[in-house]
């Protein structure tokens, strides 16, 4: 078997002694082992099938570390990593202990900057830049950004002072009209109109045949000259405006994929002494057929979603998933309701409302990705007596923090929160981790915080959200539920009112959300060793069932807390402020993540590896009931 070119890259110094007659192959020989991998992984197959000679051509052009790359969200570095001396670990990629699926800067001194969230990269480069500037070193500061992080204001905040704080800056617009969902609003049609004029392709190609022509300042003053010429062309104001106006000089269109126009474009604006933007036009997904026709679905994926032999998509089965149950839940209250409206940010597929957008189109709204303008909107729509359901992951409602305490929560608006993933998000990793939401909005006032425990509670408390006067959140996990039916019509749930589901007297479990069944678990091995158990589920982190807590905690030798959630500031801390104000001075053993980062890896794994389990939980809670006296109910059963 011959070997690959891929297997004779070690590091970047490798790209740049090929010809290019070898760089397209590579291109190819990449594109053949992410599939492979992916298929195996899962990942972001579509981004970065996009992003491959875009990638080869930086670092053929460029010398990372010395150079530094920032990729924008990061999830479309995968090239990057297998050109960095990671190929060898590559099929480890979003496993435990394994690569991580975005830029780490503890994984590679060629990952400048790590990232998982959208819109951090401009504003990051600027940073980058202008620190250079000040020590006087002469590095190259690149950033690589989706058309999709052009609807984050805050990429507009870094474009507005590119130009004043850095004297050499190059960003490359990676234009493939996706985020993972087709891209909406004005920036996004502003950029069409660019790439679909006709007069700007025929200029833009005679430019390119000046470049081929002339060489040293000749082709600097012509490709100035080009540029300018084309400038006032496609709309009465010029399609390069917004860019030219905030102080970036404009070029392109250009065909991300074409690698030798992408090196010379790219050696001629390395020249460049202030900043730039290249606008690349890329096909997300390129080179795999099923990926282009299903892109929504392959933007990120999970293992096993195909046969990389056949290319052929694997047929799922299975229970529905808590997004879809929360998606066609709210279909319902809005049929009742017609005020419901539905609002996302960029994440119609990764909610799943996209099940919801064909039934009440009108009342749906994906304002791209931009959760603070996503909640302010909702507010908006909540003061002329809307009732709207802000449907965003966990991990991203935080970039929204200000927008709910200072208008949501202060001015006690009818907004509802849904957050999905609102646990461990698995193979993505800490930057996708929901494991902060009770902790930073529980101390807001006139918030209330409710957990689900099965589908078809969760069905429940969007019937309650929905019936509720005043700021409201759900936090809900990835994935499927254990499989509980949805009745036909959700019923209300009391405010602040826990479940109790089994009675007990020496021990009493406060659970929430998706610990619960570990809670019944729990109880009932504490109860073959003869210990009487409750098990509540407390439903909500906001208001704590303060009547329930006390009648429970009063009499018991020993309280248990259980939370998908990180335990500094959470439900448990919750309770043990409830608790100190009531007086008891129980012992309580809190169950919950710790105060770390949680790494990326099966969740299975995680939980026995940060003792959110059975067994841990009986190991913490044993030592406490040493010489107490057992149950006679429960010693009997025995």
């Amino acid at each position: 078997m011959a070997t690959r070119i891929l297997d004779t890259i070690n590091s970047p110094v490798d790209v740049k002694k090929l010809t290019m007659d070898q760089l397209t192959t590579l291109a190819q020989e990449i594109r053949e082992e992410l599939i492979r991998v992916c298929a195996t992984t899962g990942g972001h197959i579509g981004p970065n099938l996009g992003v491959v000679e875009l990638t080869i051509a930086l670092h053929y052009v460029f010398e990372t570390p010395t150079d530094n790359f920032i990729f924008d969200v990061s999830h479309q570095a995968y090239v990057h990593k297998l050109l960095t001396g990671r190929r060898d670990r590559f099929h480890t990629i979003r496993q435990a202990g394994g690569l991580n699926g975005f830029m780490l800067r503890d994984e590679s001194e060629h990952d400048c900057y790590g990232a998982g969230h959208a819109g951090t990269a401009l504003s990051a480069g600027v940073g980058m830049a202008a620190a250079r500037d000040m020590r006087g070193s002469k590095e190259h500061v690149v950033v690589l950004a989706g058309d999709a992080a052009f609807t984050c204001g805050i990429t507009f905040e870094a474009m507005n002072n590119a130009a004043s704080h850095a004297k050499q800056l190059l960003v490359i617009l990676n234009d493939n009209e996706w985020s993972i969902d087709k891209n909406v609003g004005a920036i996004a049609k502003y950029l069409k109109d660019i790439t679909t004029s006709d007069r700007y392709h025929y200029l833009h190609s005679q430019a390119e045949r000046w470049l081929e022509r002339f060489g040293g300042k000749t082709a600097v003053k012509v490709a100035r000259r080009a540029e300018e010429a084309v400038k006032g062309m496609l709309v009465p104001s010029g399609p390069s405006v917004i860019f030219e106006e905030l102080g970036l000089s404009y070029y392109g269109p250009v065909d991300g994929h074409d690698l030798p126009s992408l090196i010379k474009i790219l050696e001629f604006l390395k020249t460049q002494d202030h900043p730039v933007l290249l606008h690349a036009i890329t096909q997300k997904a390129k080179g795999f057929e099923l990926a282009q026709d299903k892109q929504k679905k392959f933007h990120g994926i999970g293992p096993n979603t195909y046969n990389h032999e056949t290319m052929c998509e694997v047929t799922a089965t299975g229970k529905p998933t808590y997004s879809q149950v929360f998606a066609d839940t709210l279909v319902k209250l809005a049929d009742m309701n017609s005020k419901v409206v539905a609002i996302t940010g960029a994440m119609p597929n990764g909610t799943a409302l996209d099940r919801f957008q064909p039934k009440h189109p009108d009342r749906y709204f994906d304002v791209g990705i931009a959760e603070e303008h996503a909640m302010l909107f909702g507010c908006g729509m909540a003061t002329k007596g809307f009732k709207p359901f802000v449907t965003i992951y966990s991990t991203f409602m935080q970039r929204a923090f200000d927008q709910i305490v200072h208008d949501v929560c202060l001015q006690n608006l009818n907004v509802v929160m849904c957050m999905d993933r609102g646990s461990l998000s698995g193979d993505d990793g800490p930057t996708h981790h929901g494991l902060f939401d009770i902790s930073y909005l529980r101390s807001i006032p006139n918030l209330v915080h409710m957990t689900p425990r099965n589908e078809d509670e969760l069905a429940d408390m969007l019937f309650t959200a929905m019936h509720h006067n005043g700021p409201i959140a759900i936090r809900y996990p990835r994935g499927n539920g254990p499989g509980v039916a949805v009745k036909a019509t959700p019923q209300l749930i009391p405010i602040g009112k826990a479940e109790v589901i089994k009675h007990g007297t020496q021990v009493a479990i406060f659970a929430l959300g998706a610990l619960v069944p570990m809670a019944e678990q729990t109880a009932a091995e504490l109860e073959k060793l003869g210990y009487s158990t409750a098990v509540i589920n407390a439903r909500f982190a906001k208001p704590i069932d303060v009547g329930t807590l006390e009648f429970f905690s009063r009499g018991a030798d020993l309280v248990i807390t259980m939370e998908d959630h990180v335990l500094k500031g959470g439900f448990g801390s919750a309770v043990l402020e409830e608790l100190a104000d009531l007086g008891l001075t129980r012992p309580v053993v809190r169950i919950g993540w710790p105060d770390n980062f949680i790494e990326h890896g099966k969740p299975e794994a995680l939980h026995k590896k940060y003792g959110i389990s059975v067994e841990a939980t009986l190991e913490k809670a044993l030592p406490f009931l040493k010489g107490k006296a057992k149950s006679k109910s429960a010693a009997t059963a025995a």
